[in-house]
């Protein structure tokens, strides 16, 4: 991709000669190779380069024309104005998007440089060797199915014909282990862990390793659960993937569009418990892929979604913002329509709890490691999930694997049960939380 310099200027004098007076441009490029393993041997191996490049126009009337592009040479940018210009006319007339106020402002510190990508023949070799050590580690551990090495480099502009120009750039390796087990008489299980870092030699090998065999050997000591109510306790992972499920809570444009739990005069409201806290924090230090900014060129920052179980903010396009008489908080993907999603999710303690709770000595408590279905299982508007999990029985801080389970219940609901959230948080890939603990939740076992 040419330098960014090199755009705005290509952009600038194209724009003049169409007579095209405002005009914004977001692109990304990404420099990805990955490898798989089967059994020692090499399964697959890729490697691709993706650009991808949203133009939008105004016209004199003041409507906007949107496309995307690949090539964002001389020739390629002159197209693309020139075909965003056309549609321009056969754009909407209502809530027409802008700039983004903040376009111009000051982002946070970014590290430009980039770790140098591995060749193709370390990564297989560091996969080899890593599924090679988790088949070792139990008799009972045939198979890693579903394994992969990665490593990403990715690069990203803004820039407007109000002078906003703004780039970034950062790499990152990711490996994710996942097995299958064979015994006689016993029915296969699986476990599954996974690791990201800014390179190659920063990843935590030797921990995704010790986590998949671990959780896996757990497994094997399995039995069914009665369906019941059980005071629930959710890993990081989980409640993680849980609460992003049911992210139009905080999603303006959800709301906008009325299909939130959420409207806009649910600020201030008490959805959760007090001892519960969450934030958005694009720029937390555990966050690899940290952006600082959005699709519209708006600064990241840590917003606060929910203080001691109150709603505390929402999060924004500039769109958005605007008609909720906002500010914008860095949260716009740039495409044919402007859409708002979350980056890094914070779960962390809010006011003290009455009790302090220990899965150490827990009694007819179930640990759940690990949703599945989420897809099929959540009805995001209607605030209901149902959902098969991996997980644990506690019984006197004793561990033993459940069979086959689904949990159930509303999110709404759950977050007023908040009973105890615990200190030691957990980078998850996604976000950083600790263990939550839920009074009470239905679960169905065989």
């Amino acid at each position: 991709m040419p330098k960014i310099d090199d755009i705005a200027s290509y952009a600038k004098d194209t724009a003049h000669k169409l007579g095209i007076k405002k005009y914004d441009i977001y692109g990304s490029a990404i420099d990805e190779t990955s490898v798989q393993v089967d059994q020692g041997e090499p399964q697959q191996m890729k490697a691709s380069q993706r650009s991808s490049v949203t133009v939008r126009v105004w016209n004199d009337e003041h409507s906007v024309g949107v496309t995307s592009t690949t090539d964002v040479d001389p020739i390629g940018l002159e197209l693309a104005l020139k075909t965003a210009h056309e549609a321009s006319f056969f754009g909407v007339k209502e809530n027409v998007p802008e700039f983004s106020p903040e376009a111009t402002d000051p982002t946070a510190p970014h590290a430009e440089a980039k770790n140098p990508q591995a060749p193709v023949s370390k990564l297989l070799e560091t996969l080899v060797e890593a599924e090679k050590e988790l088949l070792a580690a139990h008799p009972a551990i045939k198979g890693v199915p579903y394994n992969g090495l990665a490593q990403r480099d990715i690069d990203r502009f803004y820039l407007n014909s109000e002078g906003a120009v703004r780039n970034e750039g950062h790499s990152f390796a990711s490996l994710y282990l996942y097995t299958k087990t064979e015994e006689e008489g016993r029915k296969p299980r699986s476990a599954g862990a996974f690791r990201v870092s800014h390179g190659l030699d920063e990843l935590d090998i030797n921990g995704c390793l010790k986590e998949a065999a671990e959780k896996t050997i757990s497994h094997l000591n399995y039995d069914k659960v009665k369906t019941g109510k059980y005071r629930v306790v959710f890993s990081p992972e989980a409640i993680l993937s849980l609460i992003g499920a049911f992210s139009n809570l905080f999603n303006a444009q959800s709301i906008l569009d009325n299909q939130s739990l959420s409207t806009p005069e649910s600020l201030g409201t008490q959805i959760a418990s007090p001892l519960l806290c969450l934030c958005d924090d694009a720029l937390h230090p555990e966050n690899v892929g940290a952006e600082t900014f959005d699709g519209e060129g708006t600064p990241t920052r840590r917003v606060a979604l929910i203080t001691n179980g109150v709603l505390s903010g929402f999060l924004h396009s500039s769109g958005t913002a605007k008609r909720l008489n906002a500010q914008p908080t860095g949260h716009a993907n740039m495409g044919s329509k402007i859409t708002v999603s979350p980056h890094f999710y914070h779960i962390f303690a809010g006011e003290s709890a009455e009790q302090d709770y220990s899965l150490d000595t827990a009694d007819n408590v179930i640990l759940i490691d690990d949703l599945s279905a989420l897809h099929a299982g959540v009805q995001a508007t209607q605030g209901s999930f149902s959902l098969p999990f991996d997980g644990w029985l506690v019984q006197n801080g004793k561990r033993t694997s459940v069979e086959s389970a689904t949990v159930a219940g509303d999110i709404r609901e759950v977050l007023k049960s908040v009973i105890y959230v615990e200190k030691e948080l957990e980078f998850t890939g996604s976000g950083v939380a600790p263990r939550v603990w839920v009074d009470e939740l239905s679960i169905t076992g065989e």
